[in-house]
């Protein structure tokens, strides 16, 4: 039975703070009009945005070294729509989910019915060939679409064409591929023969694409291999989607890359090569440590929101936006909760440049008053137009205290027995 935020819950959370919201957005409605913005336009485009959430992050994180369950942790897929249907709910900003192939393996028809029953679609499909499952003929401890053994290889094939068809089944059109494959000690692989074998394989995926899909490959500088990864970087990702065709494109996730990296760089680069297919929204300050996204650099969040807004009216461009976190130490649901509002936050707070005004400032080589005109944009507090947006789609004003106040959290707890305290992993 679907467990979902009662009605009544939020709208007597909204009652009592639709007084103080009125206030809010009216004084900023007039600040920004003096500033020549139409704050309803800028509301408009707050409600048109959407990010998918990630099926896996309704569960409870953990390191290498530990993973401590929280309360009321997902089942299985059908508990984890439910969780996803209450962050959709409350933030009227997640429409869509990203399911993960083994974990979320069920009967498509059985998906797809559960998933209308909370209010969400699909988004991009995730295959899974970093872990050994039961069963499994093959071992992918040494690598899987480049691995040395052509079974293998054949093996972690066979595993994305299925979770292609698992997507057509549901109404994804996308299929995201990141792999561990790579080395931990100098001599340990051929790095060049490594790399025309991941080839090969991410080529027999995508002979196996209908008309209508795209495959998205993601990079990762490092972990779980140490020496050398075989997808490290953006200029590996790009070569692999130019030489597949154009039903391939490139994933940034943004703790992917090496400390101080221009992030907003590569996304104009991809844009002009037209290779960007999306993001992998999350934070980090030392690796790839998946934080709720805005916690640690949300100004670099801002900018690149900039690079997507200046460019938004280029020919193809269709982005994939999803949420990739683990969520450790605090409630997964409140954490994805936060990180839809941030990510909708950046984009409208992009959408606040004065295009012209930078355009001109550019032209005259003034990079002080440039660079002011980022700053005026990133200082301006939406979060009026960021509450007024949900409260005109039915969500939630507050939505982390709307959803402390409905015990969500506790009555799905009742339900789902808890579970044991394991070893490390994302999920």
């Amino acid at each position: 039975m679907t467990t979902m935020i009662e009605k009544t819950v939020i709208e007597a959370e909204n009652a009592a703070r639709e007084a103080d919201l009125q206030a809010d957005y009216q004084a900023l409605g007039a600040r920004l009009a003096r500033r020549g913005v139409d704050i309803e336009a800028l509301t408009a485009r707050a409600m048109s945005f959407g990010v998918a959430i990630p099926s896996w992050g309704t569960g409870t994180g953990g390191t290498r070294f530990a993973r401590f369950p929280g309360e009321g942790e997902p089942r299985g897929i059908m508990d984890k729509l439910d969780d996803c249907g209450a962050i959709h709910q409350l933030t009227a900003a997640t429409p869509r989910v990203s399911l993960h192939i083994p974990w979320d393996r069920e009967d498509p028809s059985l998906l797809r019915e559960k998933a209308e029953e909370v209010g969400l679609g699909f988004d991009a499909m995730n295959s899974n060939t970093f872990q050994d499952q039961p069963g499994q003929a093959r071992s992918y401890k040494f690598g899987s679409l480049s691995h040395t053994d052509p079974e293998t290889r054949r093996q972690a094939v066979e595993h994305n064409l299925e979770c292609i068809e698992i997507g057509r089944a549901i109404g994804s059109r996308a299929l995201t591929v990141w792999i561990g494959d790579g080395s931990n000690f100098p001599g340990q692989t051929s790095l060049s023969r490594q790399f025309d074998r991941y080839l090969d394989s991410m080529k027999a995926i995508y002979a196996g694409l209908p008309e209508d899909w795209r495959i998205f490959s993601e990079h990762k500088i490092y972990e779980p291999a140490f020496y050398s990864t075989v997808v490290q970087d953006w200029g590996t990702s790009l070569m692999t989607a130019q030489e597949l065709g154009p039903q391939a494109q490139c994933l940034v996730d943004l703790g992917h890359h090496a400390p101080n990296v221009n992030i907003e760089m590569i996304v104009a680069r991809l844009v002009r090569a037209g290779k960007l297919g999306g993001f992998h929204f999350n934070d980090s300050k030392y690796g790839d440590d998946d934080l709720d996204s805005g916690t640690i650099e949300p100004f670099r969040l801002f900018l690149i929101f900039n690079e997507l807004v200046e460019l938004e009216d280029t020919p193809g461009l269709d982005l994939a936006h999803m949420i990739d976190q683990s969520h450790n130490v605090t409630d997964p649901i409140e954490s994805l909760i936060v990180s839809a509002g941030e990510i909708q936050r950046a984009f409208v707070q992009a959408s606040l440049v004065d295009r012209a005004a930078l355009e001109g400032f550019r032209a005259e080589n003034d990079a002080l008053m440039a660079a002011a005109t980022l700053r005026a944009a990133f200082r301006t507090d939406v979060e009026p137009i960021l509450q007024m947006a949900r409260l005109r789609a039915g969500a939630a004003i507050d939505p982390v205290a709307t959803f402390r106040a409905s015990r969500y959290r506790a009555r799905v707890a009742a339900q789902r027995p808890k579970a044991m305290s394991g070893g490390g992993g994302i999920v």
